[in-house]
């Protein structure tokens, strides 16, 4: 195009340049926002301390407290031939290394024998008077199958390893990620060593950081 005086017409090159800026402009937009989902999606990546309960007495509670210790998660029963021996065993545990660094959370259930048959508050009379249970003690729940409830079936899903008795037994570390998953089978003195390595670490991690 020619201007009056017959000369042709040049666009600034600036106002190219400001065509090209903005598409750009709004991928690096697009990018971030992005980048912050996908930090967002990884903050919010489940463990098992991000799980609520419903504890021995019926109240709904988060098992938040927990995080930073390490968690021995057992499905107990009153009337099961392991009973005795497991009630006695995780209870000296909780005795030596409790309830700072580490805590036996202890899940009634009745799905294998029908071997938990009474109330939350028979339950939890029986083992704090039979074996003196001092670590805390969940409500009756279901620990297997469809039915679990969800903190039992992220352990089930981090280890492949689901319960069909009675007594097993879910190690996890101060972070909330299962280590190891044992059978009714495996004693809990078998279980001690993996359990008080995890409990050094602790120790020494917050030596050090004084």
């Amino acid at each position: 195009m020619l201007d009056p005086e017959g000369s042709v017409e040049h666009q600034p090159a600036s106002s190219f340049s400001k065509v090209l800026l903005i598409p750009l402009a709004m991928l690096l937009a697009i990018a971030a926002l992005l980048l912050l989902a996908f930090s967002a999606t990884r903050q919010k990546e489940p463990d098992f301390y991000t799980f609520k309960v419903v504890n021995i007495r019926g109240k709904l509670v988060s098992l938040e407290k927990y995080r930073g210790s390490v968690s021995l998660v057992v499905n107990v029963a009153s009337e099961c031939g392991y009973t005795d021996s497991h009630y006695k065993a995780l209870q000296q545990l909780q005795r030596d290394l409790g309830p700072y660094h580490f805590n036996v959370l202890a899940f009634p259930c009745n799905q294998f024998g029908q071997q938990e048959p009474d109330t939350n508050k028979e339950i939890e009379s029986f083992a704090r008077k039979t074996y003196g249970a001092s670590f805390p003690m969940f409500s009756k729940t279901t620990v297997s199958g469809a039915g679990a409830i969800p903190a039992f079936k992220y352990l089930i899903a981090s280890t492949g390893e689901e319960p069909t008795w009675n007594f097993w037994k879910y190690l996890v570390d101060p972070n909330g990620k299962v280590v190891k998953a044992w059978d009714s089978t495996v004693s809990v003195e078998e279980i001690r060593p993996h359990v008080t390595e995890l409990v050094r670490k602790i120790i020494l991690k917050k030596k050090d950081e004084l």
